[in-house]
């Protein structure tokens, strides 16, 4: 089958289905278009999650594709996507996905809470970071990153610039958030088992 050409190769293949209802299959014209299928059938699959990918940029909701892909809820929607979605992290299996995309969604959330809880101390601490002076040119890029981070209303994003800050800083600073950085992990180490034991 020629992947460029799936609406010539699906035409192929309905007149080799005709045929074999007439009682006139060949059986080297069946095979070729039982394998035929078979590639369309993959070239169809792949197109969906990227289908899917381009409706939610378009601003589609979870719960507008429910129906356009055959489910019942917004929760099984975004759970086929998941199980179609190559892994980037491992998993082996589509459900292993969907856990591990719940995993991480309930890790950011706790720490996202814990965040706002500790909104002070995370602006002082990137306060403090951006505004040291003589830095070299990958702590200052990270400095700089922090104090555009301060700008924004959720105290969430100074977590990654701080990360991100630590190996650049030396002392009771880098102490502070290396601290911060093992607490957020363990707060998601939670989420994550809390998440599992209630299912």
């Amino acid at each position: 089958m020629d992947a460029t050409d799936p609406t010539g190769a699906l035409r192929r293949i309905q007149e080799v289905v005709t045929a074999a209802r007439a009682g006139a299959g060949d059986r080297e014209q069946v095979l070729a278009a039982l394998s035929g299928l078979r590639l369309l059938r993959e070239e169809l699959a792949s197109w969906e999650p990227e289908l899917i990918t381009a409706a939610r940029a378009a601003g589609a909701s979870w719960v507008a594709l429910a129906p356009a892909l055959g489910v019942a809820s917004r929760q099984a929607a975004e759970r086929r996507y998941l199980r179609l979605q190559p892994s980037h992290t491992g998993e082996k299996t589509g459900e292993a996905r969907v856990d591990a995309e719940r995993d991480r969604r309930a890790g950011d959330r706790a720490v996202a809470d814990w965040a706002r809880r500790n909104s002070a101390i995370l602006r002082q601490l990137a306060g403090r970071v951006s505004a040291l002076d003589g830095l070299g040119p990958a702590a200052q890029e990270s400095a700089d990153r922090l104090g555009a981070a301060l700008g924004d209303d959720d105290p969430a994003t100074l977590l990654p610039p701080l990360a991100a800050a630590r190996p650049h800083l030396t002392g009771a600073l880098a102490e502070q958030l290396g601290e911060i950085s093992a607490h957020t992990d363990q707060l998601r180490r939670d989420a994550a088992g809390n998440r599992r034991s209630r299912e």
